[in-house]
């Protein structure tokens, strides 16, 4: 009979024990593995948990999920992270945000570690003056450079001549519009971003079609003279800010051709839209809109902090520690253009934001794919950057909307617009180690995604200790930027 060598001995023990675990992957584990365990991991999937699981990470990857009892051999015992029945979501996504302002280079940068420390893994970015800074941080995340959230980025929007954007790409005809894409093509932008402010509706339409020909995903705002139909066909990816939605309460085909032909101005167009927006009209609307596979983007949020103003002027909020004076005085020119609103135009904001918070539960029921965003900008008074997404995830639950449908559109729903739902959005093996560690269970309520115990970022564990770091560093960075500028 042939001796088994004890190396072969224990070669077979590791293959049996290895097999029990459901998500067997590539044993090839190296010295730096470690493994998270005592976690009820949620499935963002179905809302279901897997309970008192470990999670084997190397290399920036999820290995194995599995018990602990046949998963410990296979990382040294100083690598072994007890997160005591905690309960673990995959990172979170920001699917709108700006990282904009030609001044605010030093101001942005020291921003992006604060993403991470507030769980949030990946956002994307819809475009801004500094379009060819944000591709290279893009890069120095990827290569591990610098600390930050991963990047998705429209580099810099399609605009008509003489908007009112800093740094936007603007065109004229189809000759401009082609030059304009083979520079966001060279760019290698993850998608295109087209506004409205200058953009006539035809040029619009066919910026749309010309980007999408070219294998974009494109996304943006509604021209007042397009109807939405028109522009999804065309082939949008999704709509951003779920105030355009309004126009779906009335027949909005109807007043697209009454304002073509002169018969109304875009003023009376819009203030029709707001005085006679019916529910039932809207919800049928969303029903057939959701057979697009069109995804929204709500951003309530900045909204909200506008709306009630006059409620809260936002002075005492801890985390303007951490935005500099610079980055704070773009806050102003919104505060400036309110300052004499009288109470029924401030009434009315209020109005329209709560109708508008108030379709979330039909836009879910109807279908359609809702990603979370929170807009943040320096543009965008008091819409922080990675505090706003929990803030609107909160305001999604306010809306209606159940704690695992939160969770989705903040994970798998962004995961798979962007075409990464193979590798990102959810805890399973062979996917990217993005992830974050809660306190209490956001199944429950929402805001537990605010009460973070650790984040795993690209495979790098962050306890609250080196999250406390990151912020503390991130305050005194505002400081120190601040005392060199005055």
């Amino acid at each position: 009979m042939q001796r088994i060598t004890l190396l072969g001995l224990l070669t077979i023990v590791f293959i049996i024990t290895s097999c029990n675990d459901s998500n067997k992957t590539d044993n090839s584990i190296s010295s730096e593995a470690f493994l998270i365990h005592n976690g009820n991991i949620i499935n963002v999937n179905d809302g279901s948990i897997m309970k008192n699981k470990a999670i084997l990470i190397d290399s920036g990857m999820i290995k194995v999920i599995g018990e602990y009892a046949s998963l410990k051999s296979m990382i040294h015992p100083q690598n072994e992270i007890d997160v005591d029945e905690k309960f673990i979501i995959p990172g979170l996504w920001d699917m709108h945000i700006h990282l904009e302002g030609q001044d605010l280079v030093e101001d942005n940068l020291a921003l992006l570690p604060v993403f991470v420390a507030y769980g949030i893994t990946t956002v994307r970015d819809m475009a801004s003056d500094l379009g060819e800074q944000v591709l290279t941080w893009r890069e120095d995340i990827a290569n591990d450079k610098i600390l930050g959230p991963q990047i998705f980025t429209a580099g810099r929007k399609l605009e008509g001549i003489n908007s009112i954007w800093k740094g936007d790409l603007e065109i004229a005809n189809e000759k401009e519009l082609s030059q304009m894409l083979d520079k966001l093509e060279a760019y290698n932008v993850d998608l295109v971003k087209i506004t409205e402010n200058t953009l006539s509706g035809p040029l619009f339409l066919k910026s749309v079609q010309e980007a999408k020909k070219r294998g974009f995903k494109v996304s943006g705002h509604i021209p007042i003279d397009l109807t939405i139909e028109e522009v999804v066909k065309a082939g949008f990816t999704s709509i951003e800010h779920a105030s355009y939605l309004l126009r779906l309460g009335s027949d909005e085909k109807r007043i697209v051709e009454k304002l073509k032909s002169g018969d109304i101005t875009k003023s009376e167009a819009n203030e029709y839209y707001s005085a006679n927006f019916d529910q039932d009209t809207a919800i049928l609307a969303y029903q057939n809109l959701s057979k697009s596979n069109i995804a929204i983007t709500p951003t309530l949020i900045g909204g909200k902090q506008l709306a009630y103003l006059d409620e809260d002027n936002h002075s005492q909020d801890e985390f303007l520690n951490y935005l500099t004076n610079r980055f704070t005085a773009n806050y102003q020119w919104r505060i400036d253009r309110m300052a004499n609103d009288t109470p029924d135009q401030k009434q009315s904001r209020k109005s329209r934001y709560e109708l508008i918070a108030k379709q979330l539960p039909f836009i879910q029921e109807a279908g359609i794919k809702i990603l979370a965003g929170s807009d943040a900008a320096a543009l965008n008074t008091y819409v922080y950057p990675a505090l706003s997404l929990h803030q609107e995830l909160g305001l999604f639950q306010e809306a209606g909307l159940e704690p695992l449908q939160i969770l989705q559109s903040a994970t798998i729903n962004g995961a798979e617009l962007m075409g990464e739902l193979k590798t990102k959005g959810t805890i399973e093996a062979n996917k990217e180690a993005d992830m974050v560690i809660l306190n209490s269970n956001p199944l429950l309520n929402v805001e537990a995604t605010q009460d973070i115990y650790a984040v795993v970022n690209d495979g790098q564990y962050l306890n609250r200790k080196k999250l406390d770091s990151i912020l503390s560093k991130a305050k005194q960075k505002k400081v120190n930027l601040d005392n060199q500028r005055y």
